[in-house]
């Protein structure tokens, strides 16, 4: 068998609040309720069980860590042979003693996954269930936020029944079997477990005239219109919850909740990085090279004055502060960029050749320095 602490997977130094909550957690993993006929979850059921019998004793664990587990044995743990529990019935009454502080109401919520009934309706209070839409929106409504309409199918509370389910408050009846309880209780073996009621389905009340409406349900799907505000600086793949919008709670439980996933449509000039505007602006060979100012295009067809300075080259970006987007977590706003496209001339003219055949002529190193150091590279490479 391993050391003790790796058994419960605790460190030596853990305190003995550690060592009962990791015990308990294994030994409700193992326990042979939960895994009838199976042989090596009784194996480690035990085996945890022996760990924490030594370890939750002071003087048993001091003398474990001392002097190891045959001087243990060796000094007159009860129960044990040989190193190990003898029988299942010692390693059971362990268990009881590990669980003996909880209330009967923990230990059915613990180890059987319910809770113990005490009469009264158990009717269990649920949240409804939260629902997810997708809304398209313009590139400009994204910039500058909105509110949308839109058409929603939910559950809502029953107005014929108030959401009772039943055509009057005396169609509600407590469940025969559990008493209200939502949950009964079976003996298996040493222990009793409770399972929920299967006569009510857990709900520890039954509805004896459902009303026509909802048929029992107490919820009826509805059409509603809803205005969704889209906050400025949006963008697709947001996703923005509406607390409440959901389909009804069961049980008098709270309503779930709506989640608008956001689709921004592309637009025909501009893109988008973040909060920065892209914008392509083509000038001519002449423009770029002789420098130019020039009208563009901004957002809520409004157009700023730009200046491209004399030698611009193809791919050169002009930045307009503050002409962007604005932040969706109102963190400032973004910038518009302008990216300069120089475009090559075509279809000339016989005058135009002439005059760019001759402007040729006239080209030296020092108009073209990009291409002389692309030259020199060469030159350089080859030498």
């Amino acid at each position: 068998m391993a050391d003790y602490y790796e058994t419960l997977g605790v460190a030596r130094s853990a305190t003995s609040e550690e060592i009962k909550k990791a015990y308990r957690q294994k030994a409700l993993q193992f326990h042979p309720d939960k895994n009838p006929d199976n042989k090596e979850a009784e194996k480690h059921f035990k085996e945890v069980s022996e760990a924490y019998e030594v370890l939750s004793d002071e003087k048993k664990r001091e003398t474990y860590d001392r002097y190891g587990k045959e001087a243990v044995h060796g000094a007159g743990m009860g129960g044990m042979h040989g190193g190990g529990f003898s029988s299942m019935d010692e390693a059971l009454r362990t268990f009881m003693g590990a669980f003996g502080g909880m209330g009967g109401d923990s230990i059915f919520e613990s180890f059987f996954g319910g809770g113990g009934g005490n009469g009264g309706s158990r009717m269990q209070r649920q949240q409804g269930a939260s629902k997810r839409v997708n809304l398209t929106i313009s590139f400009e409504d994204a910039a500058r936020g909105v509110d949308k309409e839109m058409v929603i199918n939910n559950y809502v509370s029953c107005g014929a029944c108030q959401g009772r389910g039943s055509a009057s408050p005396k169609g509600v009846k407590q469940c025969p079997r559990c008493k209200g309880a939502g949950q009964v209780v079976e003996q298996r073996g040493l222990f009793s477990m409770a399972m929920a009621c299967p006569e009510c389905h857990g709900e520890g009340q039954i509805i004896t005239d459902p009303c026509k409406e909802c048929r029992g349900d107490g919820v009826v799907k509805k059409k509603q219109q809803i205005k969704v505000h889209i906050p400025a600086g949006v963008d697709s793949g947001m996703r923005l919850k509406m607390n409440g919008y959901g389909d009804a709670g069961i049980g008098g439980g709270p309503a779930g909740d709506l989640y608008v996933s956001i689709q921004v449509e592309p637009h025909t000039l501009f893109a988008r990085e973040g909060d920065d505007i892209l914008l392509d602006l083509p000038v001519s060979f002449a423009e770029a090279a002789l420098g130019c100012k020039k009208e563009v295009p901004s957002l809520f067809n409004q157009t700023c004055r730009i200046t491209i300075p004399e030698g611009t080259q193809n791919g050169k970006i002009l930045r307009v502060k503050g002409a962007g987007f604005p932040n969706v977590h109102k963190h400032g706003t973004g910038d518009l960029l302008v990216k300069i496209i120089v475009e090559t001339p075509t279809n000339l003219s016989e005058r135009q050749k002439e005059l760019l055949t001759q402007f040729g002529e006239l080209e030296g190193p020092g108009n073209l320095p990009k291409r002389k150091g692309f030259l020199d590279k060469i030159k350089s490479l080859f030498s």
